[in-house]
């Protein structure tokens, strides 16, 4: 199964994407998750010490040319680059959970990731997986990669939407973009939600029930601060990510 999971810049989408991966390694899965934002944290949220040593392929450049196949002078990218021995080259582990690291944009005017978003998207479509092994890709905030096409390959989009009209907008838009894509499982996930007025808030806002709400947590908020997984936290929304994961087999 691979899942990949969306929303406005800010409203807990690598939070809740790191619980979710801890939830299906302790029910047996193999789980994999592909950092694929712009600015990555998932390392420090599952606790991997040293985040700092891990080797983004947004830095193996001439390895992303080759891969990728850019022609020199042209603007284009081989759309069917060779990734198998990736996976297994640039990963790391914690807890039992794998990661692996796109990369970020590092320096201004740097330009798009357009031959990470290539290898990614090669990567998507070539995974082969048993039942018990899951692909978790925490995408960049917003929606350009859904206008890159970069996650067509998956089989559930997650969007996560806080209460606000600003979070709810962008939801919307991700969900018609994955349309487009040809992504028909596509979910909205409620988080921070204090109260039922705030259910309510984003239901009418959606236009349908999220499959979970994930309340305002406290707990989860003072973990990050000492530096602690934000894994440790699940018993504290354990049911919230059950349902959510219920929603999608």
């Amino acid at each position: 199964m691979k899942i990949a999971i969306s929303g406005k810049g800010g409203v807990g989408k690598t939070t809740i994407m790191a619980l979710v991966a801890e939830e299906l390694r302790r029910e047996g899965n193999e789980v994999l998750i592909i950092d694929a934002d712009t600015s990555p944290h998932m390392a420090q949220t599952i606790g991997i010490e040293d985040p700092g040593r891990i080797v983004p392929i947004s830095e193996m450049k001439s390895l992303l040319v080759e891969r990728a196949g850019k022609v020199e002078g042209s603007p284009f990218y081989n759309i069917n680059p060779q990734v198998d021995d990736i996976l297994s080259r640039y990963m790391v582990e914690a807890g039992g959970i794998k990661l692996m690291v796109l990369g970020a944009i590092e320096t201004g005017e740097q330009g798009c990731a357009c031959a990470e978003n290539t290898v990614l998207k090669r990567m998507l479509t070539k995974l082969l997986l048993s039942p018990s092994q899951v692909v978790l890709l925490d995408m960049e905030a917003g929606v350009e990669h859904l206008g890159r096409g970069t996650i067509a390959g998956v089989d559930h989009l997650l969007t996560v939407v806080i209460p606000t009209r600003s979070s709810i907008r962008t939801a919307l838009k991700v969900k018609k973009l994955a349309g487009d894509v040809g992504i028909k499982s596509v979910y909205f996930v409620g988080n921070r939600v204090v109260d039922r007025e705030d259910e309510e808030f984003l239901i009418e806002g959606l236009g349908i029930r999220p499959i979970a709400f994930f309340p305002e947590t406290p707990a989860i908020g003072k973990a990050e601060r000492r530096g602690l997984p934000v894994t440790s936290q699940l018993e504290t929304v354990r049911i919230q990510v059950k349902e959510l994961l219920a929603a999608l087999s």
